[in-house]
C-alpha cells in the first residue's frame, strides 16, 4: 500500500486527473455524482455496512434519520479496507463524499495536514457537542498542530482474553500474571493439544500485540519516541524485544502465528482451539454465549523488572470518526444534523446495547448483552496500560512495520533480527 500524499503530491495530482478517471472506481458513480450538488443529500463514506460490528445498527440509525428529517436524503458509500485508497482517489477528482467514517491511522494521519479533510474544532464547538466527547479521545484525534482531524466516535479496549476452561483442562489453576507463568501455561495447554495465545501474527493484530510486548520495560513517552522515530536501539526497548523473543520460543504463541491472521485467531479462540487471545472490544463482542460465560478478561503477563506494576493493556479513542471533507464544508447545515443525530444519548447507547460498541463519548450505557466487553470496560486501574503505537507510527511505515511483524513471529529469528526488521520499516520515512 502505498504511502499519503504530501501536500505538494496531492495537489498536483489532483490538478491532473479527472472526476472521469477518478470515479469508476467507486460504486454507483452516477448518484455519487449527483449527490455531489444537492446541498439536501449527504454523501456518508463508512466501512459500516460491511461485516464490521456497528453496522445492523448505523444502518436502523440513518433510517431514522431520514423519517426525522425527511427534507435531508443520506446516500451511503461503503467500502472496506480500500477505504482509504477509494477516498484519496475521489478527493483528487474533487468529486470526494461529504462525510467519512474512518478511523485514525495510517494514511488518513495525513489528510487533514494535506487539506484531504477539515480541521473540524470550530463545528465541534459552533454546534455543542465538546462536552460529548471524552478529554482522552479529544486530546488523540488533536494534532500536533492544534486541528481536530475529526469527531471521535468508536473506542476500543484491548485487553487479553482467557478461557478459563481450557486452563483447568490443562491442569492451570490461576490466569497468567507473569511470564513464567505464562510460559508454564503454555507448556501445560500444549500438552493437551490447545493452543495457548492466539495471534495474527501477520497483520495488524500481531503488530499491536508484538508492540505491547516491547513495552514492557518502557514508560508511555519512551514508547513514543521509539514508535516516532523507529529508533528500536534503547535498553528498554531491546529488552522487550528479548522477553518478546522467550515467549515466542517457549511456545507461547500458536503454531505458525506468523501466518495467521485476525479472522484466524478470532476463529481458534471462538472455537476454543486456543485458551488465549489478544482481543479487541469489536472481537470480544463476537465471542460466542458459551465461550464468553468461561472467559476472563486482564492483561498481559510481565517480566521482572518491567516498567509497569500491572498486567498491561490498550486503550484507544481512535477507532472511528466523522470526518468532514471540502465538499462537506459546503453543506454544513446538512453535516450539522447528521452529526448532533450521531452524537444523541439515545443513538450512541443503540451502539452500545446492539453493536457492543466502545465509544469515545460519555455516556453511562453499560453493554449488558455483551458481557466480555463490559468486563473489559470495568477493569480500570486493576491493569497497566501501554501505549497504542497508531498516532505516533509515520504512515509509510506501518504496513512495512507489519511485515517485520510476520518476521517477528517466526520461530528461531533471533532478538537482533527481530530489531533490525523493525528499525528497516523506517527507512525512507
Amino acid at each position: 500500500m502505498r504511502s499519503p500524499l504530501s501536500r505538494r503530491g496531492f495537489l498536483a495530482a489532483g490538478s491532473g486527473i479527472t472526476a472521469a478517471t477518478a470515479l469508476p472506481a467507486l460504486s454507483g458513480c452516477s448518484s455519487i455524482a449527483a449527490a455531489d450538488s444537492d446541498p439536501d443529500t449527504l454523501l456518508v463514506h463508512t466501512q459500516l455496512g460491511t461485516t464490521a460490528p456497528g453496522s445492523v445498527t448505523y444502518t436502523a440509525m440513518v433510517k431514522q434519520f431520514r423519517k426525522e428529517n425527511p427534507g435531508l436524503r443520506i446516500k451511503n458509500l461503503v467500502n472496506g479496507d480500500d477505504l482509504g485508497q477509494v477516498y484519496e482517489t475521489s478527493r483528487l477528482a474533487r468529486k470526494e463524499p461529504d462525510v467519512v467514517m474512518v478511523n485514525l491511522y495510517d494514511k488518513t494521519l495525513a489528510w487533514t495536514d494535506v487539506g484531504a479533510t477539515v480541521d473540524v474544532k470550530e463545528y465541534l464547538d459552533a454546534w455543542g457537542l465538546r462536552k460529548r466527547v471524552l478529554p482522552a479521545a479529544l486530546s488523540a484525534w488533536t494534532d500536533g498542530k492544534g486541528r481536530l482531524r475529526g469527531f471521535p466516535y468508536f473506542a476500543t479496549n484491548w485487553p487479553v482474553a482467557f478461557n478459563t476452561a481450557l486452563l483447568d483442562r490443562a491442569g492451570v489453576s490461576a490466569i497468567p500474571t507473569t511470564g513464567d507463568e505464562l510460559i508454564g501455561a503454555a507448556r501445560k495447554l500444549r500438552a493437551k493439544g490447545i493452543a495457548p495465545v492466539t495471534v495474527g501474527g501477520n497483520d495488524w493484530t500481531g503488530q499491536k500485540l508484538l508492540a505491547q510486548i516491547i513495552q514492557t520495560f518502557l514508560t508511555q513517552e519512551e514508547a513514543q519516541q521509539v514508535y516516532a522515530t523507529g529508533d528500536f536501539g534503547g535498553r528498554g526497548v531491546r529488552e522487550g524485544i528479548e522477553y518478546f523473543v522467550s515467549l515466542r520460543d517457549a511456545g507461547v504463541f500458536a503454531d505458525k502465528a506468523q501466518g495467521l491472521t485476525s479472522d484466524t485467531m478470532t476463529t481458534q479462540y471462538n472455537t476454543q482451539a486456543a485458551a488465549m487471545a489478544s482481543a479487541m472490544s469489536s472481537a470480544l463482542a463476537k465471542v460466542p454465549a458459551e465461550v464468553a460465560a468461561h472467559t476472563e478478561v486482564g492483561g498481559w503477563p510481565l517480566a521482572p523488572g518491567a516498567a509497569h506494576d500491572k498486567p498491561t493493556i490498550m486503550r484507544a479513542f481512535t477507532l472511528v470518526g466523522f470526518w468532514i471533507s471540502p465538499n462537506g464544508t459546503k453543506k454544513l447545515p446538512a453535516v450539522e444534523k447528521f452529526l448532533r443525530f450521531m452524537y444523541r444519548p439515545d443513538v450512541v447507547s443503540r451502539f452500545i446495547t446492539e453493536s457492543g460498541r466502545d465509544m469515545a463519548l460519555v455516556t453511562d450505557t453499560v453493554s449488558t448483552d455483551f458481557p466480555l466487553v463490559a468486563a473489559a470496560q470495568r477493569l480500570g486501574d486493576r491493569v497497566g496500560q501501554v501505549l497504542l503505537p497508531d498516532l505516533y507510527v509515520p504512515p509509510a511505515a506501518t504496513q512495512p512495520l507489519i511485515t517485520a511483524t510476520s518476521t517477528a513471529f517466526t520461530r528461531g529469528t533471533s532478538a537482533a533480527s527481530v530489531r533490525s526488521a523493525l528499525e528497516s520499516a523506517y527507512r525512507g520515512v
